[in-house]
């Protein structure tokens, strides 16, 4: 007897449901991009518990007729390809024709749906159709799940908490509003809205519901092209930032994506601005040729392969370092708003009638704001205060509106920023305390000194090295045969810089002459990076190897903490600063310069 057979339908569509529907939001991803490939305007999500109980997906698509409500639940079916061509050139979200029947065998099911002239009502029960029948329904389709995974106990058990379920798919639906803000999502947990996006196409609307209103007005804008790609999207400032990566959105083709490629180009783009282990807030949209992207690489379909990638994160770094160089702002200094403690009388239940007291009666405040022997001298005091207001605290305080308007203000960015500074004097020994008519400006001496000594290092490096010096005992570098073999395709690369290695028996390579910028270096540990970096990626990143060891070099150079300066002293590091390209980071991406507005010192003495 053959111990090889064909596994049944019903079984082989549970096993594809372990790669599509390994959780509740993979139901959600799979049925909300079967809405936007209907053409959806308004998607709304209704979870309960987590999901897990149950998920009701509803849109205004273009529906479906009986026979197609039928096909769609059998294995391969799909409207969205009918040739082999077209699995090259795929511009739909789904093409596999493997969610609904995947889900229809692991929970059940109820589908309603209408093309406008026929409405159709279909139950599956863990994989067996007991309702079919004719239904009147609105244009659309509405999908509902309920008692997942009941029947396969081995993978319930794998499902977490209601509250981190719901959290995945609450992430999920944010970020499909980011790569769809033309369509009106409507997100629901246990009968309560949790988030609604208006679908007027406005990215920084969203973004300020996810993020809140710092986010939203820091967010840059920026776009940019070659021959196959156009990148478009928006870039935080550097100061707002997370730890963690997970805040760096992706679509392609507005396909949701993972790429550990893409998030190191803004990594690198940012690299310059920001402190280590701290990760940007961007949303970046990549658009490319359907024939230039291969989406068939896994049926959850999070990830792609993409032809030329090379050239796409060389647009990506360019476009969102441009985009970070031309709008990069100070850093402010933002407290949380200091309150009085508040004290109120709780609520006294009388069995007679009382004349309701205002609540400012009952309030008890902890200051000494509303003592009435010194209420008038307040009153003049914040009068004569409020006169000398500077003009734009104001727009400051004005709510946010969208589109949100690029910010012309000529003093708050690049070099210009610090020639309206005054110098007043040390903190410390470390802080050069400045003013402008924004507030009190604070100025980090050695990262200041730092970034100076970087640029200016920097520039030297951009031309070909031609002054070497030669050593009398060459620097020896244990390698293998590897790169051994490689040494002259090495050399071409770093030969610009000055770096030439010589074989040296059969397992070394030496270096005989050093250029003249190579004195404060950890040689050895500068060049076996450089090898190492080689040996992992066939190629050497000069620019990153430099980077690292320019900034190092401009440390050292520079002014330290716990030194006194002169008032001539103080003054040269803010000159220094007005001939940096970017002022606002030292090279390790730290923060120069902080800025307390005069609107935050208000708020700080109670004036405002």
């Amino acid at each position: 007897m053959a111990k090889i057979h064909v596994l049944s339908e019903h079984l082989t569509n549970m096993i594809a449901a372990g790669e599509v529907v390994e959780r509740p939001a993979g139901i959600v991803k799979e049925c909300v991009e079967n809405s936007i490939d209907a053409g959806a305007t308004v998607i709304e999500v209704e979870v309960y518990q987590g999901g897990i109980e149950r998920i009701v997906i509803t849109d205004d698509g273009c529906g479906m007729d009986h026979e197609d409500a039928h096909l769609a639940f059998m294995r391969h079916a799909t409207s969205k390809m009918h040739s082999e061509e077209e699995l090259f050139n795929i511009q739909t979200m789904g093409f596999r024709g493997e969610a609904l029947p995947s889900i229809a065998s692991v929970a059940q099911v109820e589908l309603q749906t209408s093309n406008g002239e026929e409405g159709t009502l279909l139950r599956y029960n863990y994989g067996s159709l007991d309702v079919d029948e004719k239904c009147n329904c609105p244009r659309g389709t509405k999908l509902d799940v309920s008692g997942l995974f009941i029947k396969t106990p081995a993978r319930f058990k794998h499902l977490k908490s209601t509250s981190y379920e719901f959290s995945v798919i609450a992430d999920l639906m944010n970020k499909m509003a980011l790569s769809h803000p033309n369509i009106r999502f409507q997100l629901s947990h246990d009968g309560r809205v949790v988030f609604q996006t208006s679908g007027n196409g406005n990215i920084q609307e969203i973004l300020y519901q996810m993020y809140g209103k710092e986010v939203a007005q820091n967010a840059i804008p920026f776009e940019g092209s070659n021959e196959d790609f156009h990148i478009h999207g928006y870039a935080i400032q550097p100061k707002i930032n997370r730890a963690t990566k997970y805040f760096m959105f992706l679509t392609l083709n507005t396909r949701l994506i993972r790429s550990v490629a893409i998030q190191k180009a803004i990594l690198d783009a940012y690299s310059d601005y920001m402190p280590p282990n701290r990760f940007p807030i961007v949303v970046l949209q990549m658009d490319s040729d359907t024939q230039l992207v291969d989406v068939n690489v896994h049926p959850n379909k999070w990830e792609v392969r993409l032809s030329k990638q090379g050239e796409m994160l060389d647009l990506i770094k360019k476009t969102i370092k441009d985009a970070l160089n031309a709008s990069l702002k100070t850093v402010a200094v933002s407290k949380p708003e200091k309150k009085s403690v508040i004290f109120e009388q709780p609520e006294i239940q009388y069995s007679y009638p009382v004349k309701q007291r205002s609540k400012e009666d009952k309030t008890i405040e902890q200051s000494f704001q509303n003592y009435n022997p010194i209420k008038e001298a307040v009153v003049e005091e914040k009068r004569i205060y409020e006169e000398k207001k500077a003009p734009d605290i104001k727009i400051k305080e004005e709510s946010i509106s969208y589109p949100i308007p690029k910010v012309e203000d000529v003093n708050d960015k690049g070099p210009e920023f610090f020639k309206h500074l005054q110098v007043l004097a040390q903190l410390h020994d470390s802080y050069i305390l400045c003013s402008n008519e924004e507030g009190l400006v604070i100025v980090d001496q050695h990262a200041a000194q730092e970034r100076y000594h970087y640029e200016q290092l920097n520039e030297k490096l951009l031309v070909q090295c031609v002054n070497k010096q030669p050593l009398m005992v060459p620097i020896q570098l244990d390698v293998s045969s590897n790169v051994l073999a490689q040494y002259m395709t090495i050399n071409e690369k770093t030969a610009f810089f000055g770096i030439e290695f010589e074989p040296f028996g059969t397992d070394q390579l030496i270096l005989r002459e050093i250029p003249l910028w190579f004195h404060d270096v950890d040689q050895k540990q500068f060049l076996q990076d450089l090898l190492d970096y080689f040996v992992e990626n066939q190629d050497v990143d000069m620019a990153k190897l430099r980077k690292h060891m320019i900034a190092t070099m401009a440390c050292h150079s520079s002014i330290r903490f716990n030194r006194p300066l002169s008032m001539q002293e103080m003054e040269q590091v803010i000159l220094d600063l007005q001939k940096c390209k970017q002022p606002y980071h030292c090279p390790h991406g730290r923060p120069t310069v902080i800025v307390m507005s005069d609107n935050e010192l208000r708020k700080e003495f109670e004036r405002g």
